[in-house]
């Protein structure tokens, strides 16, 4: 049997092994934040921002920028229903309410139009989830959160490499998040980055990051308010040291890896993949292919080919509100519908033409001897 494809892995090198042991044998006493400070000044500098603060996870920074918006019980979030539960949990853990609206049909991102009407005097911040790399239309959610006095918030989980007219995804709203994950382009394992532009948010994250202590104060052990840990480990971000410097090795092999799809499977009718549009760039995190209706071909169908060749297959996201702890909302036409027709391609930075050849292989199989 062909060796396994795994839909991803991280790209490590020596240079991480190294700034990692280094951080192991020396990263202690008076330099345990050494290297969390180095990745977090190289991370803004690349994305262009004034403050970034490393976290143990996105999940967790997004929990501390909306708490550090004072988001709490009564207000409501408003976020597109497709979205991994990570986005809607911390709007859950304040106290306060998710309210999912539809996706684009071609980006798969949040439809500003769903947004608009979406909007109450309950609102408190729109969530701009930059879906597998796809870029969410961003001027007209900073029109629509301007209008009604609302912060958008950049969920860029899935969008390092990614920009909008010359601005990097993260880096336009009130505040963006990062996942490093081991599945993402960059990563440190576990991990995340917390960015913004505005100073007094950042000071009342990053009290908030360090169990309500503020760096002002003077007295030991003594928060100033109820606060979080959701730190990065030193060592954690020494793997991403390495990794940010070898940022721009990492998004062109990205790119590469979603042009070789992309040539072979869009000349196909029927089959659409990560739009990039002539004012975006696409950080293809995740190659994605949605088959068009009429070919009633499903994601269970899919599954079970890569199965049989020892492909691993990663399922377009459920939306949220089709979960158990979520009342469903099937007027979110696009969000319900897309799922089931989709898959995600294995991508990560090691794959082969020959292995890609292979995941190609069997999406071609499942297609009408017509349209191939």
């Amino acid at each position: 049997m062909n060796s396994r494809i795994l839909y991803t892995k991280p790209s490590i090198t020596d240079l991480e092994v190294q700034y990692a042991s280094d951080a192991a044998r020396n990263g202690w006493g008076e330099q345990c934040y050494d290297y969390i400070i180095k990745f977090e000044n190289l991370f803004k500098e690349h994305l262009g921002v004034d403050f970034a603060i490393a976290t143990s996870s996105c999940t967790g920074a997004l929990h501390m920028g909306l708490a550090g918006l004072n988001i709490g019980p009564g207000d409501e979030v408003i976020l597109a229903d497709t979205n991994w539960i990570a986005t809607a949990a911390p709007i859950v853990h304040l106290g306060a309410t998710p309210v999912f609206v539809d996706i684009l049909e071609d980006t798969w991102c949040i439809d500003p139009k769903k947004v608009e009407v979406a909007v109450t005097s309950k609102t408190k911040a729109i969530i701009a989830t930059h879906l597998y790399g796809n870029l969410s239309e961003m001027n007209r959610l900073l029109e629509i959160g301007e209008k009604n006095g609302v912060p958008i918030i950049e969920d860029a989980a899935e969008a390092i490499g990614s920009s909008y007219q010359g601005r990097r995804a993260g880096s336009m709203g009130k505040f963006g998040t990062f996942s490093f994950h081991g599945s993402k382009t960059i990563t440190t394992g576990e991990g995340g980055m917390f960015v913004t532009n505005d100073s007094n948010l950042f000071e009342k994250v990053l009290t908030l990051s360090n169990h309500g202590r503020s760096r002002e104060k003077i007295k030991q052990f003594t928060p100033n308010v109820l606060g979080f840990k959701y730190k990065m480990s030193n060592i954690q971000a020494a793997i991403g040291c390495a990794q940010i410097e070898r940022i721009n090795e990492l998004l062109a092999r990205k790119r590469k890896v979603f042009s070789y799809y992309n040539k072979s499977l869009t000349a196909v009718s029927g089959i659409k993949m990560n739009p990039e549009y002539s004012s975006t760039i696409n950080g293809y995190w995740m190659p994605t292919v949605v088959f068009d209706e009429s070919l009633d071909i499903n994601c269970e169908d899919i599954l079970k080919k890569f199965k049989e060749k020892n492909i691993d297959g990663r399922v377009f996201f459920s939306p949220l509100s089709s979960l158990s702890m979520f009342s469903p909302k099937k007027l979110n036409f696009n969000s319900w519908n897309i799922p089931h027709r989709s898959i995600n391609l294995p991508s990560y930075h090691d794959i082969s033409n020959d292995e890609m050849d292979r995941v190609i292989e069997v999406i071609l199989s499942l297609m009408p001897k017509t349209t191939v």
